[in-house]
């Protein structure tokens, strides 16, 4: 019995190796949900990540998205492998019991989101909203800087009344009086600027950083991790290339969103592109933010962020 048990070891050593190697091989193919005017769109334009991943026989899928809530949704269900979005679409994604892994995300850019009025509105500051019609698009990452900022002005969320819009939508009410003001992003925040005479009463400067967060869903991240740390290496690359190349990303991304190139110029002035891993501070700026939501009652259960720590980033 005793000289079976070194061979009985031994072939389950052999087992196990054999299962964590299948486990971690390539997959055949990774699924990228994403938005025409986000960091992924201009990856699958540029092409540089399909091109690397061929060599490894791996293909690349694409699957477009309106908006970060949705694509989160699909990242739940297992329909895509990877998304960028902003802070606020993964806190809800995780409430409700989203299995999603961090796995890096881009440097502040607290200028790219603002709350806005029409030019002759009477609207001069935060706290003249209070009793006023605000659209945004909820769980979205304007919806925590209306938070903050209402918080810094005085007043609290029930102290306006939200309007639920999508931004297309949005830009609509915004442009026939149906909102008071508008909490948007860019590229629209550039485009109704340009276009619509909006007036910036305040954007997220010193109240909130504003990522933006590259996410996949668990098992991706951990049964193939190389993979994973490849697209985020491909997005660094872009993001080198994109902010040394405005004028070129700008043209790559209007084509893929319709807005004019200088709509795009102006955005990119003000949008710092980069992927980095996670970091404790980052991770704890992500809390807050969580738990704002739930304070104010648009997260139903609190959410501890850290359960969607990639397991590279806790050795």
């Amino acid at each position: 019995m005793k000289t079976k048990l070194p061979v009985l070891s031994a072939l389950a050593l052999s087992f196990s190796l054999l299962s964590s190697h299948a486990w971690a091989a390539n997959p055949e193919t990774v699924t990228i949900g994403y938005q025409k005017a986000n960091i992924f769109a201009l990856l699958k334009y540029r092409g540089t990540l399909d091109e690397t991943l061929k060599k490894e026989g791996i293909n690349v899928r694409w699957v477009e998205f309106p908006a970060g809530p949705q694509m989160l949704e699909g990242l739940n269900v297992g329909s895509i492998d990877l998304a960028a979005t902003g802070d606020a679409p993964p806190a809800f994604a995780q409430a409700a019991k989203a299995d999603l892994i961090y796995l890096g995300h881009s440097p502040a850019n607290p200028k790219t989101e603002a709350i806005v009025v029409p030019k002759d509105s009477p609207i001069k500051s935060v706290s003249d909203l209070k009793g006023k019609r605000v659209g945004l698009n909820k769980g979205s990452d304007v919806n925590y800087l209306l938070v903050k900022a209402l918080e810094d002005a005085g007043l609290n969320y029930k102290d306006v009344k939200p309007v639920y819009l999508p931004p297309a939508d949005a830009r609509a009410a915004f442009q026939k009086g149906a909102i008071d003001a508008w909490v948007i992003w860019d590229p629209y925040l550039a485009e109704v600027e340009a276009n619509a005479d909006a007036r910036e009463i305040r954007n997220a400067e010193g109240l909130v950083p504003h990522y933006t967060f590259y996410l996949a869903s668990r098992p991706f991240a951990e049964g193939h991790p190389d993979t994973a740390k490849q697209v985020v290496d491909e997005l660094s690359k872009l993001s080198d290339w994109a902010n040394a190349h405005q004028d070129e990303a700008a043209g790559i991304l209007a084509k893929s969103t319709g807005l004019d190139k200088t709509i795009w110029q102006t955005t990119l002035k003000r949008l710092p592109y980069g992927a980095t891993r996670m970091t404790p501070q980052v991770f704890d700026e992500q809390q807050a933010l969580a738990d704002t939501f739930t304070r104010v009652g648009l997260l139903p259960v609190k959410v501890d962020v850290r359960s969607a720590t990639w397991s590279l980033d806790k050795k």
